[in-house]
């Protein structure tokens, strides 16, 4: 058994062919017609391509043409047959194209960078253009007799093969560095520590265009102001003169708007060529800058039409905010200013509530009924309250509110006419009292005690007799919040005051239940404040005096 053994394993070492058929379970049977085919030698390359290019048209079913090579040309490392592969060979080199090529390296070290070694010694010129580094060597070649060489910070390269002649024409900067005699060396042209490579090829590209102006149509805003970088940077004059053309008469962002500022703070420009866009830029300085932001106040609180009113209040307000990106102080919004305009909007809810109170004459009633542009009273009587509360707003962000308060406070015959007109209408004074309520309330507004008490004692029995109407009709209102906003706004007055105004409050309630605010939790505060804490005292005291 030993020898049978021996003898199998020395047949397959003479026949390895045995071995492989014994080992692949999944080898078809061989049919009686097979013929074995004598094994042919594989084409070189070399043979390949010779063959591929005097064809005239390529194989059928097979892989499409390398984008690169011409119709009727295949890539060599094409499958010729099932089973037989032509060796992977790397694509020859292409040839420039007329006019400009490009030989781009992503992410190579500055130590593993390809340099450009002058065949002849001829001269070496170091120069600098800006913040751009440029080293310009002169070699022997023909044809496309420059090769621009650009380097990032981060270590990408781009290389550019250009005509001189284009270059001389189009950048000074390069010009001067040529110098006026032509001859036929080629010039090698190292640029290092570019910014934007692409930005830098798009420029030297608008060399060979006809049109610049179309070209940067196509590129965009964004692009257009590097290529101006760029330009200025080797005083490529046409790109100059075709950026500045192309981006004066489109429209800016506002990020695009700061690269333009950056940019002609750093770069000089002709002045006559930018004065068109600066104007855009920056507005004219005059001795007396027109009071842009009471302009808009007044022109929002004039509105006739109620949802353009309201859109335009939200714009206002965003572009008046403290925290808005834009001007923080428009000229002419100060505080004076502001105030006048309340004291405008108050003079007018005055006038309308005379009118609804009927203590008006009747020859008044007919005039103010003539006027078209007035309207019905009710949307007068709450336009005004609108614009009251929208002033407010503007004031606590500007930390300019607290007269408001006294404001308000102080209006007598305001609360007067509420309690002789209809509650559908007077109710709408009660929105301006809760705002300032609210505001009170949460700490936005640090009154003195004596305007906090003139606005509780003014406006908190109307408010006690509205609150029904406002809890149908809240227009923006936050009723629940107006509740929690009354009491904490109550308990900062002292004692005896609020004593008075918990009392009333007490008396209303439970007269009124759920058309009278619940300040059940503040009263309770002031209960315990006012009785046990003064009892506990007392007896502390006595027991002391024992």
């Amino acid at each position: 058994m030993a020898d049978s053994g021996d003898r199998r394993s020395a047949s397959h070492r003479r026949n390895p062919s045995l071995r492989r058929r014994l080992c692949c379970s999944f080898v078809a049977p061989q049919s009686p017609e097979y013929v074995p085919s004598k094994p042919r030698k594989l084409d070189t390359s070399a043979a390949l391509g010779s063959k591929l290019q005097n064809s005239g048209s390529s194989f059928p079913n097979s892989p499409s043409p390398n984008p690169r090579m011409g119709l009727g040309f295949m890539d060599p490392r094409r499958i010729l047959s099932p089973g037989r592969v032509s060796p992977i060979d790397s694509e020859p080199p292409m040839d420039p194209l007329p006019g400009i090529s490009a030989d781009v390296s992503q992410e190579l070290e500055p130590e593993a960078a390809p340099k450009f070694k002058s065949v002849l010694p001829a001269k070496s010129v170091s120069c600098s253009a800006s913040s751009l580094v440029v080293q310009v060597e002169v070699n022997s070649k023909d044809s496309l007799d420059v090769r621009l060489d650009l380097r990032s910070k981060n270590g990408k390269r781009l290389v550019l093969e250009l005509d001189s002649q284009v270059l001389r024409r189009n950048s000074s900067h390069f010009a001067a560095k040529f110098g006026e005699t032509r001859s036929t060396p080629i010039y090698s042209i190292e640029v290092v520590d570019v910014v934007d490579l692409d930005v830098f090829r798009l420029t030297i590209e608008l060399m060979y265009e006809k049109d610049i102006v179309r070209k940067l149509m196509e590129l965009g805003v964004t692009r257009s102001i590097g290529i101006l970088e760029v330009s200025s940077t080797i005083k490529f004059e046409n790109g100059i003169n075709a950026c500045l053309h192309y981006l004066e008469a489109v429209p800016w962002t506002e990020s695009e708007e700061e690269k333009l500022k950056t940019l002609f703070a750093k770069c000089t420009f002709e002045k006559l060529k930018i004065q068109d866009m600066l104007a855009r830029l920056h507005s004219q300085e005059s001795a007396t800058p027109p009071p842009l932001g009471i302009h808009l106040v007044q022109s929002v609180t004039r509105g006739a039409d109620s949802s353009a009113t309201r859109e335009m209040k939200s714009l206002v307000k965003g572009l008046l905010s403290q925290s808005s990106v834009y001007q923080k102080d428009p000229a002419g919004l100060t505080k004076d200013a502001l105030y006048s305009t309340c004291h405008s909007c108050i003079s007018l809810l005055g006038q309308c509530f005379e009118e609804a109170s009927d203590s008006t004459p009747k020859n008044v009633r007919a005039a103010a009924a003539a006027e078209d542009i007035r309207g019905p009273l009710i949307g007068r009587i709450s336009k005004q309250v609108e614009n009251l509360n929208w002033l407010l707003e503007i004031l606590i962000e500007k930390q300019m509110g607290e007269e408001l308060v006294g404001l308000w406070g102080n209006q007598k015959e305001l609360v007067r006419m509420h309690g002789r007109c209809s509650p559908m209408v007077r109710y709408e004074l009660s929105r301006v009292s809760g705002h300032i309520f609210i505001a009170l309330g949460r700490g936005k507004l640090q009154c003195r005690v004596e305007e906090r008490y003139s606005v509780l004692h003014s406006w908190f029995s109307p408010m006690l007799g509205d609150f029904g109407w406002l809890q149908r009709c809240s227009k923006g209102l936050d009723v629940r919040e107006l509740e929690e906003a009354m009491g904490q706004a109550l308990l900062t007055l002292p004692m005896k005051q609020q004593q008075r105004l918990f009392m009333e409050w007490f008396a209303c309630f439970s007269k009124k239940g759920a058309e009278c605010p619940n300040l059940s939790r503040a009263f309770q505060i002031w209960w315990r404040r006012s009785f046990l804490r003064n009892s506990r005292n007392s007896l502390q005291s006595s027991s002391e005096r024992h």
